[in-house]
């Protein structure tokens, strides 16, 4: 790809984490300002990209690059978290719509923008 988006419209907010959350990986609304592994088909709330002493830095909005399961395409798109910290198309009309911008099959990576 000759053009990058990293680092478009990103927008990233502070939440309390629970030891289940790692970098790089789909999270949910667990608590009062409080985020979680997102489980097989929950709607993620963003991405953690940074987790330390018990807090997770989570994007919100811009570009982010992540590992999918099962079949994506190109442009607008529901998604939902599948199992291991991975992302998936929504198999209804519950998700968070997405752009996904490039897919790159033979790593199963795509890159979204939030």
């Amino acid at each position: 790809m000759n053009v990058s988006f990293q680092g478009f419209d990103e927008q990233l907010a502070t939440f309390e984490a629970d030891s289940s959350v790692k970098p790089g990986v789909p999270v949910k609304m667990s608590g009062n300002g409080q985020v979680a592994l997102c489980g097989a088909a929950d709607v993620p709330c963003g991405f953690a990209v940074g987790v330390r002493d018990g807090y997770a830095s989570v994007q919100l909005r811009g570009y982010f690059r992540i590992a999918y399961t099962g079949s994506l395409n190109l442009g607008r798109q529901l998604i939902v978290a599948d199992s291991g910290g991975k992302i998936k198309a929504s198999s209804n009309t519950t998700g968070i719509s997405v752009l996904i911008t490039d897919l790159d099959s033979s790593a199963s990576t795509a890159g979204l923008i939030l």
